[in-house]
Formats: C-alpha cells, structure tokens, sequence
C-alpha cells in the first residue's frame, strides 16, 4: 500500500504524524507553512493541484480535513471502483475516519477501521454490506487478492446478497467459500453446469477461465484468483510490443484470463531484457528469475531445445521457469512459441 497523509491546519499535522509513527509505509504531506525539521513533505502548490496528483499516481489517501473540500478537488478526477484508490476523511481531532472512496475494491472501509483503532475515534462505514454484517464479494475478493469481473456486476450480486436471493457458488478449491457460509441463500456447485442449472439469481464463479459473452450475464460475477504463472523466452532485443502479443494471444486460446496472472517466469539471462522489463511494468506483474542449472532440474515431457541449450545453457526456458515459479507439476499451456518469443503457462499449486 502507498499511503499518503495529508493535512492542512496544525491540528491536522499533529495528527497526521501521529498515524504515520503507527503506519511506516505512509507519508505525510503538510503546507510548507507548517515546515518542521522532520520527515514529512511540504508543498507551496495549491491543494487543488496536490490532491488530484497524488490521486492520478494511486495513492490511498488520508485526508485530513473537511470532507466537502475533498469532495470538490477529486470529483471530477473520479474513474470507478476498478481503478480509484481509498480514500479516508479524518477530522483533525481523530474523532471519525471516514470511508470515503473505493470501501472495498481499493480497501477504504479497512484504512477507516485502522485509522480509528490508531486514533482512538470511530470509523464511519456506509457501504449496505458492511452495515448488515456481511462480507461484499469485492471485499473478499481483495482480501484474497483476487481480480474481479466485470467490476458492474458487483452491485448485482451484492445487492442478492443482501437480500437473502439464491446465488450459486463455484469454487472448487475453496478459497473463498468461508467468507459466505453462513450467508443466507447460497448453493455451493461443483460446476458450471450445475450453477446454471440451479436456478439462482445469480453466480459467482471463482476461477481463472474466460467465459464467453460475459458483459450480458448481468448475474454472473467471476473472481479471479492469482494462480497462473506465464513462463517466457525471447530472443535479445524482442519488443515489449511482440511479448505482449504473443502473452495475450496465448492466453486467448487456452481460454485463461490475464486477471489470473500471478507472475511472470524467466531465465536469469534475461533480467536485462529491455522488452520483458517494460511488459512486465505495463501490467505491474513481477517476474521471477531462474539460473540455467534450477531449470535443468525440471522434467520436461519434450526434447531439450539444441537453440536455447546453446544460447543460456538451459534445456528449456519458458516450460521450466513456469513450473519452478507456480511449485507444480501441472502445465496448463505448454509451450508456443510466437515470432521470437515462447510462452508457456503453468497453475499454482
């Protein structure tokens, strides 16, 4: 989390340094009238001109000041729940934290609960599940750190979810069923099959699969967990623009949602690769690299290749790198190779 604390009277300060000796990770930006010999920020620029900046770069934001003057400087900034960050209103006695922006998708309603636990005041939560003791599908979604899709199908299922509706449950593995066992009207399924055939209101299906014509089932809700890893070769110099290609077309076929990326997979020859480095920063995956000898250790079904045993010394790179990067033997993709690149995608165990 990138948190940033802003205030603008003394009061405000005070407490604004206050909650940073209990959250490290923040940072505290206070007008440069308030300047002290310590380790915050000060600006001289506007607060029209700050706040929306710092909103534009992701920051979670504390706001440490009427929630009418945040309301008005970030109101026109605003791009949805998929994408927005938190956002907490403090005033600068602590007495209320409240959850702003993005309760729980960009986890505000958790900043507000921690805030006030540090400040000794009460949070401020307004969000229906919340409020009736049960946990929204995008709130456990985050705390899983799974992807959601498509984010406009949340206030459907949310709101059967409030009242009682029957929603059909896929999740296999179990990941996020404890969240929901006690919450009225849900059917655990197997499958798709059997959630479409159960005659619920709507679905939640937990998994990394694509499925098709999704925007107009308007009660089907897909979390996805981060259990894919893509392994990648690519001959030196390949571009960004190929890598990213030859990743997508690859996902496309084999019907898996890059939502379910978890992380990326190479050769430690490659960590200097201009290409992989920009692809990977494009998406904010972080790619794992591997020595020659750990991805000789992997089994691989198919000959070495003589090319890339010559080139880095490793029998393989793509096929091996992802299985070493998801601990598993289960090979979801194995490998394509696309122009000067190869792609191979292994599921977490």
């Amino acid at each position: 989390m990138t948190l940033a604390i802003i205030a603008i009277t003394p009061g405000g300060a005070a407490l604004a340094r206050r909650l940073a000796e209990a959250l490290p990770e923040a940072t505290v930006h206070l007008p440069d009238g308030l300047r002290t010999a310590d380790g915050c920020r000060y600006f001289d620029q506007p607060l029209a001109t700050l706040l929306p900046r710092l909103f534009a770069e992701g920051r979670d934001l504390v706001c440490i000041m009427a929630t009418g003057i945040v309301v008005r400087l970030l109101a026109t900034h605003l791009r949805g729940k998929a994408t927005d960050p938190a956002v907490v209103v403090m005033d600068e006695a602590g007495r209320f934290a409240v959850s702003l922006l993005s309760g729980h998708l960009g986890g505000a309603n958790a900043l507000a609960l921690e805030l006030a636990r540090i400040s000794g005041g009460t949070p401020v939560i307004t969000t229906a599940t919340d409020v009736n003791g049960l946990i929204a599908w995008d709130e456990a979604a985050r705390r899983e750190g799974f992807g959601v899709e498509p984010v406009a199908h949340i206030k459907t299922l949310n709101a059967l979810l409030l009242r009682g509706e029957k929603i059909a449950l896929v999740d296999r593995r179990g990941r996020l069923a404890g969240y929901f066992a006690e919450a009225p009207g849900m059917v655990a399924c197997n499958n798709f099959a059997e959630a479409l055939r159960s005659a619920a209101g709507g679905s939640v299906f937990v998994t990394h699969r694509l499925i098709p014509n999704l925007s107009e089932q308007k009660n089907l809700l897909l979390l996805r967990p981060r259990d894919l890893v893509v392994g990648i070769g690519c001959n030196r110099g390949t571009t960004a623009e190929e890598i990213e290609t030859a990743v997508t077309d690859t996902l496309h076929q084999a019907f898996l949602s890059p939502l379910s990326i978890a992380n990326l997979a190479t050769i430690d020859a490659k960590a200097d690769e201009t290409g992989l480095n920009e692809f990977a920063a494009r998406h904010g995956w972080r790619i794992e690299h591997h020595s020659a000898e750990a991805l000789n250790g992997v089994p691989l079904a198919d000959p070495p290749s003589p090319h890339v045993l010559a080139a880095v010394g490793a029998q393989g790179v793509c096929e091996p790198a992802a299985l070493l990067s998801a601990s598993s033997r289960r090979l979801l993709v194995k490998k394509r190779k696309h122009g000067n690149v190869t792609v191979a995608v292994a599921e977490k165990s």
